[in-house]
Formats: C-alpha cells, structure tokens, sequence
C-alpha cells in the first residue's frame, strides 16, 4: 500500500488521519506487519490471545458499601395524590368547601385551576395505623400497609415542574429538561450489571407509559449502551429480537463473528466508543433470545406466589401484577434496574371512583412485591420505591367538592416511599403544612432523593460523574444530599 500525503489545505483532521494511515497500513513492518505476525504466532500456538474487552455492563464496585445491589422504581405517572394516600390533614377535612386563603396562592402555577372556582377539598376516605410503627396510610392501601415497618415515607418532597413531561423528567432524570440520563442509565453507569443473558435496566409498561416516552429510561448524553430496554409481558418480550425463519443459530453465531471483527477494524480506525456499544449490544441481544422467553413465562411460579400478587385476576389488574411479578424475576436474574410504568394517575375530576379502582389495581401486587421479595432475601438487597412526578392540590379543579370532583398537579409539596435495600422502615421524613401545600419540615428536593438512592446502593453522587460538552455532568445536578433519616 502507499502512503498519500495529505491534500494541501488540509486540516489537523486530515492529518491525524494520514497519520493513522501510515501506522495501520503502511508496508515495510509499521503496526499492520506486527500485528500480522501476531496473528500467524496466535494461529500457532506460540502466542497466547489477548482476552476480549470488558464488557461495558460488566459489574463494577461501588465508591462504597451500599447494602442495596438493585433498584425497583415503580413510577404511578400522572400524579398521584398525597392528600388522599400518603398524608393525613384532619384540618383540610374540617376547611372542606372553604376558600384557600390567598397566602397558599402567592408564586404558585397551575396547569388547569382557576382559584376563583377552586375551593378547599378533604379526602374522601380515611387513614389507618399500619405495622408496629405506626405508620398512617390510606384505607385504599391495606396491602401496602401491611408492610409499613418496611417502608420509609418522605411527605416532604419538591421541585417546580408543574407539568406532565417535565415533572416526570426531574423525577427520573434529575432535571426538568430533555437530553439528561435517566437514574437507571446512570445506576448501569456506576455499577454494570450481575445479568450476564438480559439487559442490565428494563422498563415495564402497563396501560399507558410516561408523557417523556422514551426519555423516561433514556440513556442521555452516557453511552447508549445504558438505555433501557423495553420489555413487553406478553407475546415477543423484545420487539425485533427473534431471529428470522430459516436461519439456525450456528448461521446467527458465523454473522455476528464476521460483523464483529469488521467493527473491531473500524474501532481501530475510528476509535468510537459508540461502535464497542453496538458490538455489546449485538452479542446482549443474542444471549437475549433464549433468556427473555424463559423470563417472561411464568408456568414455574407456583399458584400460591401468583395468587400473592393477583397475576390472574381478570383485565388490567392482572397485568399490573404480572409486572410485578417480572420484577421480581428480573432482579433475582442479576438485573440492575427495573422502572415499572403507569400512567393513570392524572385526577383533574372524577378522583373518588378513579383512586378506588386504581388502587385496588396495583394495592395487592406492591404488596405481593414486597412479601415475596422479602420470604426469598431479596429485599435487603433490593430498593423498591414508588414513585410520581408530582402530588396534587388541596383544592378542587373549578369544581365543588365530591366524588366527581378532581384536583389539579401539585409539585411544591408531595410524597413517595422507599422501602428495603439498607432504608430504615417505618420511618416519616419531613411533613406538610395542614393544607399538604408546602414543606413546613425537613423538605427534601428532587437532588436529595436521588442522593439518597445512590448512596443506598453505595455510590457518591458528588463521584458518579461523565464528561460531557466539557463539564463533568452527574445526576444531582450541583446540589443534592443523602436524607439520613431514610438510613437503616
């Protein structure tokens, strides 16, 4: 082969690449001989071959212990309400039907109330002490109750994304804009995976998925090999992953190989890390084919464990728990991250007759969740949180209180829960004032919560960083710290 000199005018890029040239190419015993010759003693016998490069979702240890080895996000999008289901006010029942002084208003916008038409609304349905701790749940969550000693309550929690898709944004991204890795994709960042056959971070649908889509377990500006796979409960578990009729596995294996070792070429040439992404993700994909079907079939699951999280009930409530139920089955595969999504939460009327089917929707699977990982030692390795974007308003929607009316989103004061994976159960963290509409103790921001959960599973937020349009990035943003209270 022969060298070719640059074009005159050429830029630095023109020369790098006639360097590059020059180095892999050129004859006269450069790097191309050696590494011919490298090949002949490889072939041989007489040369021992270099092992392949780690995986990028090969497990990684953490800055320190963390007690938690996987994460369940189970993510009720549309907002779900605080004031009916998380945090008692015996005072907003007693204001019922009143006006909310104009004080709560001040600063504050709404996506549809008009204040004027909007009066003060108590919870329907009341809130019992569940567990030894204590701890004051709704009546619609007598399953989730059941596990109160297991479960650590934030009331406290804020941002300012008063909208659907931002709000889910800072909830799962740390930031209320487009373009940030989700917590999953930085978890799989900081840590890998124990799944040698699955994806390290899966997303589970049921009904409707978030308004952000795809963002929601996007993998940013990290490399793409974090983002979240897809994964459907039914039918084929992964869109486009079976291999077309007539061709066997032995053809698959020979087309991989000889896509691989072009990739390797261009790797060489290139040294884009997005093509060893691509190269991982290919040979995921082909592991994939025969765990994802074992994954999704249940026939092993005994009836007692499917009647623990009402898998065959009839409609959607059986799907939801059959979600749940993947959950389980996912982390106990060594899967790192697993965000359940459903979105069916977004009460603006009729929140009386929605909250009560709805809640007995996903009441008993959560519940069956956390039991079941609990019985098989999973759950002090694993975090399970609910969570939403947002709570909603102690005042009605243009409407007079009752069962048809609804409330509108509420970002300025809200709740969520933890519970395994290191939290320290039957715990409340902050509170609201008596109308549920700001912190009055221990707020705790979007950047605290995600602290939180990446020390539980023994990162630093302040280390867990990626360079990115020069900055060092991370998922907290420049503000963030651990709730310790939240800490067993």
């Amino acid at each position: 082969m022969k060298y070719v000199p640059a074009p005159v005018g050429g830029g630095p890029t023109d020369i790098l690449q006639t360097r590059r040239n020059f180095l892999t190419a050129s004859a006269g015993g450069g790097v191309a001989g050696l590494a011919a010759l490298a090949g002949l003693l490889e072939r041989d016998g007489l040369l021992a071959r270099e092992s392949a490069p780690a995986s990028p979702l090969a497990p990684r240890p953490p800055h320190s212990f963390g007690r938690a080895k996987n994460c369940i996000l189970i993510f009720l999008a549309g907002g779900t309400s605080h004031l009916e289901l998380f945090d008692p006010k015996p005072r907003l029942v007693e204001l019922d039907g009143q006006p909310i002084p104009e004080s709560f208003l001040k600063g504050v916008r709404f996506s549809f109330v008009k204040p004027g038409q909007s009066v003060l609304m108590g919870s329907r349905h009341g809130f019992r002490k569940y567990g030894e701790c204590g701890l004051e749940l709704s009546e619609l969550l007598p399953h989730i109750g059941a596990c109160a000693d297991e479960i650590g309550l934030v009331r406290s929690l804020h941002h300012g994304a008063f909208d659907h898709a931002p709000g889910e944004l800072e909830m799962l991204t740390g930031r209320d804009q487009p373009g940030r890795p989700s917590l999953g994709a930085w978890l799989t960042y900081g840590l890998g995976s124990e799944s040698q056959n699955l994806p390290g971070f899966v997303a589970l649908i049921n009904q409707r998925g978030p308004v952000a889509r795809a963002m929601a377990w996007g993998a940013g500006y990290l490399p793409s090999v974090h983002q979240g796979v897809l994964l459907r409960g039914e039918g084929e578990p992964i869109l486009n992953l079976a291999t077309p009729g007539g061709i066997s596995v032995e053809q698959h294996r020979a087309q991989l190989d000889a896509v691989r070792r072009l990739n390797q070429v261009n790797v060489g040439r290139s040294r884009d890390p997005e093509i060893e992404t691509r190269m991982a993700a290919y040979e995921l994909a082909f592991r994939m084919q025969s765990a994802a079907p074992e994954l999704i079939d249940l026939a092993s699951e005994t009836g007692e464990t499917r009647e623990l999280y009402g898998v065959d009930r009839a409609g959607q409530p059986g799907m939801f728990a059959r979600n749940c139920l993947l959950a389980r089955r996912l982390v106990e595969r060594g899967v790192r991250m697993v965000t359940l999504f459903q979105r069916t939460w977004d009460h603006h009327k009729n929140l009386d007759g929605d909250l009560q089917s709805q809640c007995r929707e996903v009441d008993q699977p959560i519940g069956g969740l956390l039991r079941d990982l609990k019985r098989r030692g999973l759950l002090e390795s694993t975090l399970v949180i609910w969570g939403t974007e947002f709570g909603r308003t102690a005042i009605t929607e243009n409407a007079r209180p009752g069962n048809e009316a609804g409330r509108d989103h509420h970002p300025h004061c809200f709740s969520l829960w933890l519970a395994g994976g290191g939290v320290r159960g039957g715990t409340v963290v902050g509170a609201s004032d008596e109308l549920g509409w700001h912190p009055a103790s221990d707020p705790v921001h979007t950047h605290d919560f995600h602290a939180t959960v990446l020390h539980l599973l023994g990162l630093d937020h302040t280390r867990l960083t990626y360079r990115h349009r020069g900055l060092e990035q991370r998922l907290t943003d420049v503000a963030g710290r651990v709730v310790e209270p939240l800490l067993g």
